[in-house]
């Protein structure tokens, strides 16, 4: 199997993840999706985010009726900050026989160098790159600049069709009241609603 593990905070998940997933499934052939939410980012810690269930309930309504995607909640039941190379290395010892491919905006892509095991993040994982709101693909050039020559050749670049969306966006509208429509699936819009979530 091809396997593409997609994590971030998800807080909310919006129409723009589930493009970044969906075209990535289809560019690179992959057999499933697993989202993935974090417990708590380790680039993300000065921000606290909703519950972690109530962000993969969410997810799991925005996936509801497409078999190739599923959301994984294992860093959720972890203690402490979310790392990708934990992760991965779980992934992999589960599925032995499959390719596993991480999915990650270019920006992240620029930072991976700090992150906990970047190098053994690229030998679990083919890492795929996607462009992000202000953020365009990079170069071939330019991920060579960021991450170094061994880890780019690890890397792959996926463009998203335009898309100006942010969960930054979407909590600022939770905040002031304002709609969610079109933004993000009704059944997550009408949860932040009921749950009052981000008021």
């Amino acid at each position: 199997m091809r396997i593409g593990v997609f994590g971030g905070t998800f807080d909310p998940v919006h129409y723009g993840h589930l493009l970044v997933a969906e075209t990535c499934r289809q560019q690179l052939k992959l057999d499933q999706v697993r989202f993935v939410p974090a417990a708590i980012s380790p680039l993300k810690l000065d921000l606290k985010p909703a519950d972690g269930q109530a962000r993969a309930d969410m997810l799991s309504m925005a996936i509801s009726g497409y078999p190739e995607f599923v959301v994984d909640r294992r860093e959720l039941k972890r203690s402490g900050p979310s790392y990708t190379v934990d992760t991965l290395t779980d992934f992999a010892a589960e599925n032995p026989e499959s390719a596993l491919f991480f999915l990650m905006g270019a920006d992240s892509l620029r930072d991976l160098p700090t992150w906990r095991s970047p190098d053994l993040i690229s030998k679990l994982a083919t890492i795929v790159a996607c462009n992000r709101p202000g953020v365009p693909v990079p170069s071939a050039s330019q991920v060579t600049e960021w991450v170094g020559v061994e880890i780019a050749k690890r890397v792959t670049v996926v463009e998203i069709p335009g898309t100006d969306l942010s969960a930054t966006d979407l909590r600022r509208r939770a905040i002031d009241g304002r709609g969610m429509r079109f933004l993000t699936p009704r059944a997550v819009e009408a949860y932040i609603a009921e749950h009052r979530l981000y008021r």
